[in-house]
């Protein structure tokens, strides 16, 4: 796997070669990575040095994903990074549901966009929040992250993939990270899509601190081991009812954490770093 240099590293050429010879690789004040796809647990970094991770969705072909949605953001907290929701494809549903949705986002503490790539409605703001940054983009296939950055670029060629009609699910139109800097004050990574996201660095215990609006919660249940499921005196599980932690949040978490609980018990999720 290629993380000895990924996009977003500073490097020292060698002086006097071509091809350019890589010489020294700066060291990386962050990296987003996830694990790699594949039987054996190995990191894949992404991308380094950034300024915020934005995650791109879509409210309806292909449906938006809670489960993906969370992965990207409990892996960009993870690394310190801040993270943005970029909701795309707006115009394919009622105005109250993507609004609702996003609510349950902006609860969080996410920053979200609502947008429509095609119209370019509401990519104005989002361009606002990308200027004086480095924003690594990642997204399902099919979500419009070509389209976006088509329109966030104008006159960057970009190949733009259609939705498959029978499946609802995006055909791959990216094939590697690419940094492109449009002006001086913008720099904007896009990465293939994808079609599933795994953790990397965060175990099922460790996951609830990567949901940050729990933090205040937790320590407050009745057993300080509670695993804020069906326990007694759950202070967690008491916000959600009470509407002060996202609901959607929640049970996402919940079905996360189950997932990483069954990877550790087989073994799977003993982690090796990539190959340079």
């Amino acid at each position: 796997l290629g993380n000895a240099v990924v996009v977003g590293d500073r490097v020292r050429l060698e002086p006097g070669t071509e091809p350019p010879v890589i010489a020294e690789v700066a060291p990386r004040r962050n990296a987003f990575a996830r694990r790699a796809a594949g039987e054996q647990v190995v990191e894949q970094v992404v991308a380094a040095n950034l300024d915020q991770v934005v995650l791109v969705s879509a409210l309806d072909r292909p449906a938006f994903s809670p489960g993906l949605a969370d992965r990207v953001l409990a892996q960009a907290e993870h690394a310190g990074i801040p993270a943005r929701l970029v909701l795309n494809k707006t115009d394919l549903g009622a105005p109250e549901r993507a609004a609702g949705l996003l609510a349950e986002y902006e609860r969080a503490g996410v920053p979200c966009h609502a947008v429509c790539a095609v119209s370019g409605d509401g990519v104005e703001p989002l361009r606002h929040a990308l200027l004086g940054r480095r924003s690594l983009l990642v997204g399902h296939s099919g979500v419009g992250k070509s389209t976006l950055l088509n329109r966030l670029v104008p006159g960057l060629e970009h190949l733009v993939g259609d939705v498959n009609e029978k499946t609802g699910k995006g055909r791959h139109t990216t094939t590697a990270a690419v940094l492109v800097r449009p002006a001086p004050d913008l720099e904007l990574i896009d990465t293939p899509g994808v079609r599933s996201f795994g953790l990397w660095g965060v175990g099922a215990l460790e996951l609830e601190q990567a949901y940050v609006e729990f933090r205040r919660f937790l320590g407050e249940c009745r057993f300080t081991d509670c695993r804020h499921g069906a326990e007694p005196g759950c202070a967690l599980r008491a916000a959600v009812e009470r509407g002060d932690v996202s609901r959607l949040r929640y049970e996402s978490f919940l079905r996360l954490r189950a997932e990483l609980v069954d990877e550790e018990r087989s073994g799977a999720a003993r982690p090796r770093r990539g190959r340079p």
